[in-house]
């Protein structure tokens, strides 16, 4: 029998929570049928090692990730390694200066390659030596027979698209096809900020006592921004919100905000940058959403009043006043992308209830520290958004752990945690071969 999600409604007729909240220990498939659109997910979700395992190979094996900057690998030889659940991957810039992806195992007796990030001439097993050339090609397998074929072993490789300076790998077969399609859109918003040429400022690691997807949800929405005085400083925290969403006590803001935007448009105009926005985080494979918002007082960047933490522009951005645009990649991935700098933030599972955020600053490759930006001043913002929003996914990882939570409704301003949730949902149940309950 469907579990009823629907909460009480009066205060005064309490039901026990053996009687209303759903089992912490139903199964997968139970609880993707009977998931409710317009409710958050059940406790199980965010806690079941099975959910997890789930989440690990339908999710994170089957669909691209976002995984590195290409500015992380500027020269041939440098790598990033990527733990996916059991899996490693390294991502590595080959000799063509082409970004190329393989799985960290020695194709001798299996032993991992290599560990972290760093530089390498070749690939080295240091195990038995087998030795690799960038392209994953065997270069030297020593004591081998002559009858040994070299082209038969050479690393085994892993999808990997390089979106104007964004990289993500797929670990399946075959990969979600809509990719091209995707980069076809978000592209030309990408280009003037060259992120191919950029130099990375720093890339902070912040362990989450969090399910993944509890993080992903948190930044799906500005319903709690008011959390984030640093933050909203510069950022209009009306996200997702339509003009009939607006408070009396938002309106003000709202205001601002119109006139705001209406200024960004013309500097899209004099850039040459697309102005449609998008929104279909939900409507296929490889969902996504793209707009470019404006920033509160001066317009610039992250920092009080919308002032410019850089004093380089990136890329070939014209007008330091040049906003936020904004992209948003299903499953782990968000972006900011403003006039003198961008900010990458990507999304790992460690556990059922764990997770790793990783936040990543890139500035103008000739922009110096100390001269053209204080690193301080240009990572107090996200900084502190990011501890703020660390203590809310804890809160709320406890909360769904606890045998009484039930499900709550979405209020009007959370459509966009909805397509993260219903998107991840229907991966599931594609997967699972099940139907939504009626």
């Amino acid at each position: 029998m469907t579990t009823q999600l629907t909460p009480p409604t009066s205060a005064s007729a309490p039901v026990s929570p053996a009687d209303s909240a759903p089992a912490l220990g139903a199964s997968a498939a139970e609880l993707v049928a009977r998931r409710r659109k317009g409710y958050s997910l059940e406790g199980g979700f965010y806690t079941s090692p099975e959910i997890y395992d789930l989440d690990i190979d339908v999710i994170f094996s089957k669909n691209w990730i976002f995984v590195a900057t290409a500015a992380e690998i500027p020269e041939a030889g440098d790598f990033v390694t990527v733990d996916i659940g059991k899996a490693s991957v390294i991502v590595v810039r080959d000799d063509d200066d082409e970004i190329a992806a393989f799985h960290n195992v020695c194709r001798h007796r299996g032993s991992r390659l290599l560990e972290d990030k760093g530089f390498v001439g070749n690939i080295v097993c240091p195990y038995h030596r087998w030795t690799y050339a960038l392209d994953g090609s065997l270069l030297h397998a020593e004591s081998q027979p002559p009858t040994f074929d070299k082209t038969c072993f050479s690393l085994r490789k892993v999808h990997v698209r390089n979106l104007a300076g964004l990289v993500f790998i797929c670990l399946a077969q075959d990969a979600p096809e809509d990719f091209d399609e995707v980069a076809k859109i978000v592209e030309p918003h990408l280009l003037p900020y060259q992120l191919d040429k950029a130099k990375v400022a720093r890339q902070v690691d912040l362990p989450e006592a969090g399910n993944w997807k509890l993080v992903m949800e948190n930044n799906r929405e500005c319903y709690h921004c008011d959390g984030h005085p640093e933050l909203i400083s510069a950022y209009f925290p009306i996200f997702a919100y339509d003009a009939e969403d607006i408070t009396p006590r938002l309106k003000p803001l709202y205001d601002r905000y119109t006139a705001a935007a209406e200024a960004l448009e013309e500097k899209r105009k004099e850039q040459g940058t697309p102005l449609q926005d998008h929104m279909q985080l939900d409507t296929r494979v490889v969902g996504f959403q793209l707009s470019h918002l404006p920033l509160d007082g001066e317009g610039k960047s992250f920092a009080a009043n919308g002032a410019a933490v850089c004093s380089k522009l990136i890329g070939e951005v014209k007008d330091a006043a040049f906003g936020d645009l904004s992209l948003h990649m299903q499953p782990n991935s968000w972006f900011h992308f403003l006039g003198d700098h961008a900010v990458v933030f990507s999304v790992m599972p460690t556990s059922p209830t764990t997770s790793v955020l990783r936040t990543t600053w890139l500035v103008h490759p000739d922009a110096e520290e100390g001269v053209d930006y204080d690193l301080e001043s240009l990572c107090t913002v996200w900084n502190a958004t990011n501890d703020q929003d660390r203590v809310l996914v804890t809160n709320t990882q406890i909360g769904c752990s606890d045998p009484s939570y039930v499900p709550g409704p979405y209020s009007m301003v959370e459509d966009q945690v909805e397509g993260f949730v219903n998107w991840y949902v229907t991966r599931l149940r594609e997967h699972l071969g099940v139907e939504a309950s009626a």
